[in-house]
């Protein structure tokens, strides 16, 4: 039976069957990770999607990006438009190359998806500029202040270095997060699951907690991300973004 559920997940998920495990790393893939991990209810399936499209694309695992992005897309749980807006967030908490990589896969995996519907590919729309947001520089500073602390609920840092000023501020709370491209949900989910990938303290805990503090991601639904990220990056990289998010909700129990 749990082999008929995982196989039934897979190609729910995947869009595509499963294929008959040659090795115990394939048969653990199918039975626990899509046999126990993707049919729990704690987290719909397009969250799950983040959380696993942000493990495999900072692995620099190309088999997997291309499978996970069809998948996404093929499935219809993932917007191109939501798809290319991950590929922005994400770049900014792991890192440009990687995310290019996840744009160039973009692109041809949805090449793939038209051609399968029977429709020939053409040319992303051209965005306006009226989506980068307001042009006035102290605006975009004031606002990218307020975007700080409604996001990480502590007060902003003093614009001291150019880290600060033009990345944090500027860009990244300035305009990043007020993007209306995903919910800021989304964009938690997609950042705790990078931060957790980048073996960092200080942010790791800063953006669980906040996410936790908000009500913007439940303590339970923060324990099946955490399941769903050591899946697909590691049980121990997991069990350090769990313990964070315990060690959070036990300092509001007190």
């Amino acid at each position: 039976m749990g082999n008929v559920l995982a196989e039934r997940t897979y190609r729910e998920v995947m869009t595509r069957e499963a294929p008959a495990p040659a090795t115990p790393l394939e048969a653990a893939a199918r039975d626990f990770v899509f046999g126990e991990v993707w049919p729990r209810p704690g987290l719909s399936r397009r969250d799950r999607r983040w959380v696993t499209l942000t493990c495999v694309g900072a692995a620099d695992a190309p088999e997997p990006i291309d499978e996970h992005v069809y998948a996404a897309l093929n499935s219809g749980d993932i917007e191109l438009e939501a798809m290319l807006e991950f590929v922005l967030q994400f770049a900014v908490y792991c890192g440009w190359p990687k995310a290019s990589h996840i744009e160039g896969v973009i692109r041809r995996q949805w090449a793939r998806v038209l051609r399968e519907r029977g429709e020939e590919p053409g040319p992303l729309p051209i965005l306006g500029n009226e989506a980068l947001g307001v042009d006035d520089r102290d605006e975009r500073i004031r606002r990218g202040v307020e975007e700080f602390v409604d996001v990480n609920l502590i007060q902003a840092p003093r614009p001291e270095t150019p880290y600060i000023h033009a990345g944090i501020l500027n860009f990244v709370f300035g305009h990043v997060w007020q993007r209306p491209g995903l919910t800021r949900r989304e964009r938690r989910i997609i950042t705790v699951a990078s931060v957790a990938v980048c073996d960092s303290p200080t942010p790791l805990r800063s953006h669980v907690g906040a996410a936790l503090n908000s009500g913007d991601v439940s303590k339970e639904e923060m324990d099946e991300i955490a399941l769903q990220f050591a899946a697909y990056y590691g049980f121990a990289k997991g069990e350090a973004l769990g313990s964070t998010a315990d060690a959070i909700w036990a300092d509001r129990a007190r």
